[in-house]
């Protein structure tokens, strides 16, 4: 039964098409159909197809408003899931960008980007080193918060409540940086206080987000991150 689950799973993201939907799914937003179908570039009846399986599937979940159909990821694990998939499937080395917009825009999300809900690229490798260094984080037994970084999210104002089956704190392999970054409560808890606080703003149409003046000067002042390091 277990084989023919993961069979199931794996056709599910073995056509182009519903892998662009769900990389795309990654920023965590709720997507219509239609932009969906613009974003994969493909007729809105093909993409209802499409969302109908992974739905069924349970990779997505369906929510309506009116008349206005909306998809998201259905929870964090997918989230995981399609991140580290893409980690595996990315090339040693990308192919060289068709023109300046590709390229301003791969750089603009190696840089700085969500995962769903939690902070990825060089910023979120950096802040899960500093974290680490600092002793608020440990990676040697697997992601755990220490005493000290506990108490440092709450410093911050931030409340950690655990929520279902969902881990406090996790490693999620990044897909640019091929190191981990923090997921799990923690980690999507400080994405949103980082963009709550004006750390980080997103940038463009997908899932970038670059670090602001005030968040340079915070993440210095926490963690001794040199801005260098985020821009």
């Amino acid at each position: 039964m277990q084989s023919g689950a993961l069979a199931a799973l794996a056709a599910l993201l073995a056509d182009e098409t519903r892998a662009s939907f769900c990389l795309a799914l990654l920023d965590g937003r709720a997507w219509t159909a239609g932009e969906l179908a613009r974003h994969a570039q493909v007729a809105a009846s093909t993409a209802s197809e499409h969302l109908g399986k992974l739905v069924t599937g349970g990779l997505l979940a369906e929510e309506r408003q009116g008349r206005h159909r909306y998809v998201r990821l259905a929870d964090e694990r997918v989230a995981h899931l399609v991140e580290e998939l893409a980690s595996y499937a990315a090339p040693a080395s990308d192919p060289a960008p068709r023109s300046l917009r590709v390229a301003s825009a791969r750089s603009a999300m190696a840089r700085g980007r969500t995962c769903y809900d939690h902070l990825a690229g060089r910023l979120g490798i950096a802040i899960t080193q500093a974290m680490t260094v600092r002793g608020l984080l440990r990676q040697d037994t697997g992601f755990a918060l220490t005493d000290q970084g506990t108490a440092w999210f709450g410093e911050l104002g931030i409340e950690l409540q655990r929520k279902g089956r969902r881990p406090l704190v996790r490693g999620c392999l990044d897909w640019t940086e091929r190191k981990p970054h923090l997921a799990g409560i923690a980690g999507a808890e400080l994405c949103r206080h980082a963009l709550d606080t004006g750390w980080c703003v997103r940038i463009g149409s997908e899932r970038a987000v670059k670090v602001t003046a005030d968040g340079e000067r915070a993440l210095g002042e926490l963690l001794g991150i040199e801005p260098e390091i985020l821009r």
